[in-house]
């Protein structure tokens, strides 16, 4: 089942996925807004978005996409080439983009954290835990120490998908994990037997789960920020992995300093405007 703008709760057949409950939703979307778009390939496909050309963007809320564009550190994130374009460069009218993806949790993000007004709601930064006057920063590389100390340059080089304020952000939406890693580079961190009991980490079949926050709550350690993981309510088995995570973390002190959010908790405290789009194209409802 799945919510449409009014709330309402409408049966779909089959016992539809997040993935093709967002293609469908996708779809209508394009339809009664007569927006372009073009579908990949594979079992589930994704709904790509074509850019607007009145300088809108079907796969934004129209106020978020004019702020992203205004904004270039912002803007920059909407360059990153889609994986799956060159597979269907003949099919496709434009190049597609990442963040032209229904799915995409960054263009999420960006719908939410770039919307004008947003960070002065006092709501949202009651939930985040950040101060007035903070400002969203996206694709950030925290630098956490490897092995042989910030001295000697070893940090490393991945991303986080938001910081605002002292706040580190994970954002996942049809992704199917945190990502899994082999022990040996979990154990390239310079604090990991520090921060985790590492006995405890969730291990499957040798393999490391919820790498991604693994690196997250090793940034926030080194920096003295906050890391918090934003999901959507509708997979628990992410919600799951974080918990499992936390629960190997040593120190009470940054325990405490770790977040879940859902994405509807979020929807109940961003303008009316902005809570309709998440709820009519994401089915994204607080409650």
């Amino acid at each position: 089942m799945f919510a449409d703008a009014t709330g309402a709760w409408e049966e779909l057949p089959g016992g539809l996925s997040l993935r093709t409950e967002l293609s469908v939703r996708g779809m209508r979307f394009a339809a009664k807004h007569g927006l372009a778009y073009e579908r990949t390939d594979g079992e589930v496909p994704s709904i790509i978005f074509a850019p607007g050309e009145q300088a809108g963007h079907g796969n934004f809320h129209e106020r978020a996409y004019q702020a992203i564009c205004g904004n270039a550190e912002w803007a920059r994130r909407l360059k990153k080439v889609h994986t799956a374009h060159k597979r269907v460069r003949a099919r496709a009218d434009w190049q597609w983009m990442e963040l032209d993806c229904a799915n995409s949790s960054d263009a999420l993000l960006m719908n939410v954290f770039c919307y004008p007004g947003v960070m002065e709601s006092e709501g949202v930064r009651a939930l985040l835990g950040v101060g007035a006057g903070a400002v969203p920063e996206f694709g950030v590389k925290p630098r956490t120490p490897l092995k042989g100390g910030k001295r000697d340059g070893m940090t490393d080089n991945t991303e986080v998908d938001m910081r605002v304020g002292d706040l580190l952000v994970e954002a996942k939406l049809t992704e199917s994990d945190f990502q899994t890693a082999r022990l040996s580079l979990i154990e390239r961190y310079r604090d990991l037997e520090e921060v985790f009991e590492t006995d405890e980490l969730p291990v499957r079949n040798g393999t490391v789960l919820g790498y991604q926050l693994i690196r997250g709550t090793l940034a926030a350690s080194a920096s003295g920020c906050s890391f918090g993981v934003v999901c959507d309510a509708r997979r628990p088995e992410l919600v799951e992995i974080w918990y499992a995570v936390m629960r190997a973390v040593r120190s009470f002190e940054l325990r405490c300093r770790l977040k879940l959010l859902t994405w509807q908790e979020l929807a109940g405290v961003v303008p009316e405007e902005l809570g309709e789009f998440l709820a009519e194209k994401y089915g994204v409802v607080s409650g």
